[in-house]
């Protein structure tokens, strides 16, 4: 790893009494893919908003490559490119024209890349952006940013409105930046997508990081699943150290187990078991252990009240307008 891509140190923002962020410390190594994962409200927007310098931290500071993101906006714009959920363009240009000025405004474009992912994506670049569809708005967005190759990609729900196989040509995009050595910050309500794509992952709740790491370190959110068969009688092991949401189905029963597994190997090992079955949480799992309906109320360094439900809800800003409504501004491709 190189330099620091990005860092932030008690990063907060708030509109009047509502917070969207609180006292976010961050820091992404030059070359790392690292998601970032919430549901609406969460901050994931509020961030990356933050580091593009669009709006004013209320305390709290930011950087990209050394650069302090508000007064050196201009130079840390020139070493990233950044993608919008949804893409607000100039409808009157052509596809082309549209990648054209893209290209003039960050200064550097790989032509080879740009044909390249023109061809992958399956975009039509002579038609007028007014003529696209959302996808297709998404494709042309998408091309302007990877075409720069810039050293980091900021990226905020970057497949809203793609199909599932420009979502693989997407992924497949994102390998080739990470081979580069370019960084990759995503936020995203895909949990495949940021399983599939990340080094890291932080899950942010109610504007506070709660989790940081690999998705091997953050093991621990979430229980291990066993499945046993059995020979003969199938034992009771409801009240076994760390076990829970035992279920029974004829001889197989599968069970959730959190902690050391020690104890039900035991039970398991004087029990005639035929077949033994495990595997680790998925991210899916290891979300929903912060924002499902068992989560704890309060959990972890959020303070507050558990979220209603696990839905992740639609893709859009999660940046909180004065008041507490939903921010509604002009996304921008760069």
């Amino acid at each position: 790893m190189g330099e620091t891509a990005i860092r932030t140190e008690s990063l907060s923002k708030r509109y009047g009494t509502v917070s969207a962020l609180r006292g976010l410390d961050l820091e992404l190594a030059q070359g790392e893919v690292v998601g970032c994962l919430g549901p609406n409200g969460a901050g994931k927007t509020t961030t990356i908003r933050l580091l593009l310098g669009l709006i004013r931290p209320t305390s709290g500071r930011a950087e990209i490559f050394g650069l302090d993101c508000q007064r050196q906006t201009v130079e840390a714009h020139r070493r990233l490119a950044y993608v919008a959920g949804e893409a607000n363009l100039w409808p009157a240009l052509t596809g082309a024209e549209t990648l054209h000025l893209l290209g003039r405004i960050q200064g550097r474009v790989d032509a080879a890349y740009r044909d390249e992912l023109i061809a992958r994506f399956e975009l039509d670049p002579a038609k007028k952006v007014r003529a696209y569809s959302k996808g297709n708005r998404q494709k042309l967005i998408l091309i302007g940013a990877l075409m720069t190759r810039p050293d980091l990609l900021l990226l905020d729900e970057p497949t809203s409105g793609l199909d599932p196989l420009m979502e693989q040509a997407f992924r497949h995009c994102i390998g080739e930046a990470r081979e580069r050595g370019q960084t990759v910050f995503l936020s995203s309500h895909i949990l495949s997508e940021v399983e599939a794509l990340c080094d890291r992952v932080g899950i942010l709740r109610e504007g506070v990081l709660v989790e940081m790491g690999t998705l091997a370190q953050m093991r621990h959110l979430a229980a291990l699943t066993v499945e046993a068969t059995f020979e003969g009688d199938v034992p009771d092991l409801s009240a076994v150290p760390g076990v829970s949401a035992v279920e029974r189905d004829g001889n197989v029963v599968r069970l959730q187990v959190r902690g050391t597994v020690e104890p039900l190997l035991k039970v398991l090992a004087a029990s005639g078991v035929r077949e033994l079955l495990s595997r680790e949480p998925s991210l899916e799992e290891l979300f929903l252990a912060h924002y499902g309906a068992g989560a704890p109320a309060g959990d972890a360094a959020a303070g507050g009240p558990a979220p209603h439900g696990a839905a992740l809800g639609d893709p859009g800003s999660d940046e909180p307008a004065p008041g507490g409504a939903a921010s509604d501004e002009p996304s921008h491709a760069e």
